[in-house]
């Protein structure tokens, strides 16, 4: 059996324990980046430079 030096535990759960969120987790401002992702990727792929036609 390997020791395992007692920092490493104590990290182990405060790792476990911690509840703040981080940037890439997934919530709604990820999908809000990923739907403007969307967003420029249709414009880049649509035959016209603009959705609305001009007048």
């Amino acid at each position: 059996m390997t020791k395992t030096p007692r920092w490493i535990q104590s990290t182990h759960e405060e790792a476990k324990a911690c509840t703040a969120k981080m940037p890439w987790e997934r919530g709604l401002r990820r999908q809000a980046f990923n739907a403007s992702r969307r967003a420029v990727a249709a414009l880049a792929d649509a035959s016209t430079r603009t959705v609305r036609p001009a007048a």
